[in-house]
């Protein structure tokens, strides 16, 4: 399953169903109250394992996977089913998704990231302000969840359907700040966490991270280290 959180993508998002694998069961479009033609584009592309979702207002990106998450599981059943996530904005290199794919498959881990910054030359098509602000959150959320982490706020995962039922989904911070926020509850929990390098793809696409996104995100970040140091260890799904 792929969950692909959208919010004005129109111009991107036919593309990034155009060009999802063939091996991909399910794309599940979450149109977060998008205002321009975002769904109708990504429905034109004619794939029949589309299902689109669509939140009547803008609810936030986390509130975005909460909802894709939950029609992933509904379309599941074994444990280690992946349910991975893309972004609409086609900064994900859709030939990267069966190596993000493959540890959860395989049952090596129960959460992998994609890591952006083995790639040599992406401090320079990140731009430095984007490069800089993921080293300090990617630092302060090792130390919070207790485990070296090289690209905490990378979209790129795959999670297991068997770690999904042990995570608070329901809970998940709503907005930006949610990569902190689910390591944080996989942390708590004990579970596996696998990074592997891919690219990332930075075109037309306009951030829609802000200045007023960053103190929550910092927040959430000490919220995990309070929440692992005082949880124990969950019962495991075989």
């Amino acid at each position: 399953m792929v969950v692909v959180p959208a919010f004005r993508e129109e111009a991107h998002v036919a593309g990034v169903v155009a060009t999802m694998p063939a091996f991909v069961d399910s794309i599940v479009l979450v149109d977060d109250g998008s205002p321009d033609r975002t769904s109708e584009r990504a429905r034109s592309i004619g794939d029949p394992r589309l299902v689109i979702e669509r939140h009547e207002r803008r609810r936030g990106v986390g509130a975005a996977l909460t909802t894709g998450y939950a029609r992933a599981l509904m379309l599941t059943q074994r444990p280690t089913d992946a349910l991975c996530v893309m972004a609409a904005d086609g900064q994900m290199d859709p030939s990267e998704l069966e190596s993000v794919t493959l540890p959860i498959v395989r049952g090596l881990a129960d959460y992998v990231k994609g890591d952006r910054f083995t790639d040599p030359a992406v401090r320079a098509s990140m731009g430095m302000p984007r490069w800089v602000g993921g080293q300090i959150f990617t630092r302060l959320t090792s130390a919070a969840i207790g485990q070296p982490i090289s690209d905490s706020q990378c979209g790129f995962t795959a999670l297991s359907r068997g770690a999904a039922t042990e995570l608070d989904l329901a809970g998940l911070w709503p907005s930006f700040g949610y990569p902190n926020d689910l390591l944080g509850q996989l942390a708590a929990r004990r579970l596996r966490v696998q990074e592997v390098p891919v690219r990332a793809i930075y075109g037309a696409e306009i951030s829609k991270l802000r200045l007023r996104h960053l103190p929550p995100i910092f927040w959430l970040i000490g919220r995990a280290a309070v929440r692992r140091r005082a949880a124990r260890p969950a019962k495991r799904v075989t």
